[in-house]
Formats: structure tokens, sequence, C-alpha cells
């Protein structure tokens, strides 16, 4: 079982309001040139905030959502606070309500 963190927001927030791109390209760059392999990923609707447990969590969220997940916590706790307006928690996948983590509602 694996720890996933994550910073959750509305989609339009995410992708359009706050300049996410340059600060998922500078750390994917900062990752390359430390020959560290990538642990987050973007994920549309993710079909994490499905789970019974993160009922709450997902009514605090303006829908359609999308969430970074990573299983690094300081990257999160960096976005958090790059961010601002986020919702930052953590499951623990996979389970029988979150079999895959990284799994989308959408199919992009």
């Amino acid at each position: 079982m694996t720890t996933y963190y994550y910073v959750l927001a509305s989609q339009k927030f995410l992708l359009e309001e706050e300049p996410l791109e340059e600060v998922l390209k500078e750390r994917i760059r900062n990752y390359q040139e430390q020959e560290k392999e990538i642990d987050f990923w973007l994920v549309r609707q993710p079909a994490f905030l499905e789970s019974p447990k993160l009922a709450e969590i997902k009514k605090k969220c303006p829908q359609p959502a999308a969430a970074i997940i990573s299983t690094n916590s300081q990257f999160i706790t960096w976005l958090k606070l790059r961010l601002e307006y986020v919702i930052v928690d953590q499951f623990e996948a996979p389970t029988a309500d979150i079999p895959e983590p990284l799994a989308s509602l959408t199919s992009v």
C-alpha cells in the first residue's frame, strides 16, 4: 500500500487561473537534472474522490475538479504554499474504494 498526497481544486482554478504549467515544467526539469524519477501526476476529475471516505472533501471542491497527486509529501506541501487556494489531503491505495490511485473519470 502506498500513501498518495494531493492538492485538489477546480479544473478552472488549477488549469486556467494558476501558472501550473510553468510550475510543473520547472519541477520536471529539476527532476531530470537530478536524475530523479517523476513522482507526481496531474489528474482531471480524479476517480479517488468517488471513495465514500472522501465524500466530504469532494463536497468542498468545485466540480469538475483536478488534482496533482504525488508520493512526495514535501512537494505537495510546497505546492500548497505556492497555490494557496487548494485542498490538501492524502489517501492510501490500492484499496477496495480506490483500486487505481491515478485514475480519472474522464477520457482525455
